[in-house]
């Protein structure tokens, strides 16, 4: 991948985490790239390419960070709480997750764009699902059955991203006491 294409990517990655999907655009992209908007458009011809662009982008992330948690040395009960952090330290000081902020512009997004969005909110909640398996496996979670751990993964990143916006508003310490209570459900 060419070196401004993923400047771009990246670039878009970042506006999508502070205004969402729908309030930016390709000229805004040009001016903070000192680029021409020919130029983003020789990448992606159209916002919804660039938009799934960044989706597969995303992927990748979670992809790493899921790769990243099953080679770990940590004990199998400590990756779901290591994974969270993870995905936490990808957002800038006062990020969102960029999933959230493009699920918040859904009914906005094209089609195809929806359709990669669906696929990437499956995956992030199956790979933790994958996570709190093996923890389960290895003697954690033991007050959560088997077909419960779906929906305690739903309920940790939506806890979690939830906590994120609340962060932005009420600060540090709000967001530091989700976490713990997040970690206490974890044990």
């Amino acid at each position: 991948m060419t070196n401004r294409k993923m400047q771009i990517i990246e670039l878009t990655l970042k506006n999508i985490q502070e205004k969402g999907f729908t309030s930016f655009s390709y000229e805004h992209l040009a001016k903070e790239l000192g680029v021409t908007k020919a130029s983003i458009h020789y990448h992606f011809e159209k916002k919804g390419d660039l938009g799934i662009a960044v989706c597969e982008r995303i992927q990748q992330g979670l992809e790493r960070t899921f790769t990243l948690m099953k080679e770990s040395t940590l004990p199998a009960e400590e990756k779901p709480f290591a994974f969270i952090m993870q995905r936490i330290e990808f957002l800038e000081q006062d990020g969102i997750c960029p999933i959230s902020a493009l699920q918040a512009d859904y009914q906005e997004l094209p089609q195809p764009m929806q359709e990669k969005l669906q696929q990437l909110s499956q995956m992030e909640i199956d790979v933790f699902v994958g996570l709190l398996k093996e923890a389960k496996q290895h003697g954690a979670l033991k007050s959560t059955n088997e077909q419960d751990l779906e929906s305690l993964a739903m309920l940790l990143i939506s806890s979690t991203k939830g906590a994120l916006q609340y962060k932005r508003v009420l600060g540090e310490d709000f967001f530091q006491k989700t976490l713990d209570q997040l970690k206490e459900l974890l044990k």
